[in-house]
Formats: structure tokens, C-alpha cells, sequence
């Protein structure tokens, strides 16, 4: 599968984006999505993750109640809506794509990756 991520853009602090990530093929709701994002200097981390069906939902506790994520399975897109943002969101994030239904929050476990779009928060 191949994955195209987009929305990242310059945002101020307290604003507001809305990432997408576009999938290739046809078997994209067999797979968990998960996005991640890493700072200059910084590895890679999770940020959040959703089931094949959209049903569970999992969050790093540093964007739980601003970040939501969500899927939708018939545009072969999974979304990441990004409110109150702050100066330490600013990152490259990366969508991500695993095999099988289980969710998880660990980089190694995720199959297929997206190239990264910037988001930069200004104080």
C-alpha cells in the first residue's frame, strides 16, 4: 500500500489543521493507521492510532483532547484533526499503515509509511 500525507502547513499557536492521508489499493480497511511525527533532533513518536473499523481509537497523552483521529474507509483516507495547537507540535508527521486489525503505538510495528508533512506551530 502506499500512503500520501498532506494538510501540514504554518499554524499559530491555539490554531487549527487537519491532516489527511490518502491509501492506495483496495484492502485499506483491513489495516490499523496510526499517525506518528518527529521533531528536529528528535525520534520518531507515536501520536495516534485507529482500528480497522474506525471503532478504537488511541492517543499519546501529550495530544489526547486536541487531536482526533479518524478514518474513512470508503475514501481510503484517515484523518488527523489538530486543535489548540502548540509550539512543541511543530514536527514532520507521518501516517503509517499496519497489517491486521490489532492497534498499536510502537514505530516498529507498522508496516507501510507516508512521506511526511510539516506542521509549525508559531508561538
Amino acid at each position: 500500500v502506499q500512503l500520501q500525507a498532506s494538510g501540514g502547513g504554518l499554524v499559530q499557536a491555539g490554531g487549527s489543521l487537519r491532516l489527511s492521508c490518502a491509501a492506495s489499493g483496495r484492502t485499506f480497511s483491513s489495516y490499523a493507521m496510526g499517525w506518528f511525527r518527529q521533531a528536529p533532533g528528535k525520534e520518531r513518536e507515536f501520536v495516534a492510532a485507529i482500528s480497522w473499523s474506525g471503532g478504537s481509537a488511541y492517543y499519546a497523552d501529550s495530544v489526547k483532547g486536541r487531536f482526533t483521529i479518524s478514518r474513512d474507509n470508503a475514501k481510503n483516507t484517515v484523518y488527523l484533526q489538530m486543535n489548540s495547537l502548540k509550539p512543541e507540535d511543530t514536527a514532520v508527521y507521518y501516517c503509517a499503515a499496519r497489517v491486521g486489525l490489532a492497534v498499536t503505538t510502537a514505530v516498529s510495528e507498522y508496516d507501510y509509511w507516508g512521506q511526511g508533512t510539516l506542521v509549525t506551530v508559531s508561538s
